[in-house]
């Protein structure tokens, strides 16, 4: 399956959890993976993440069943979320 994978974890485990990651997929910019992983290396680092974060860290995956056959590009603009949501 593929899947895009972000995560937000205290500074002092940034290292680490690049570290972990990078052994399953590839490193597209900071926090942010993607990669073909197979449901069983999914659950292995899943585990393996688990064991290096608290409870203030987070973890999120993106999944689908099919595969990538182009690459993914994405276009992040900054934008205001006050302005966009009328706060």
């Amino acid at each position: 399956m593929y899947v895009i994978l972000v995560y937000d974890v205290d500074q002092k485990r940034t290292a680490k959890m690049l570290k972990l990651c990078r052994r399953y997929l590839s490193w597209l910019q900071n926090s942010v993976f993607e990669g073909e992983i197979s449901e069983v290396q999914l659950k292995q680092l899943t585990s393996e993440a688990r064991n290096l974060m608290d409870e203030k860290d987070s973890l999120i995956f993106f999944k689908s069943r099919e595969e990538m056959k182009k690459p993914a590009f994405l276009i992040f603009y900054s934008v205001d979320l006050k302005k966009m949501i009328g706060g």
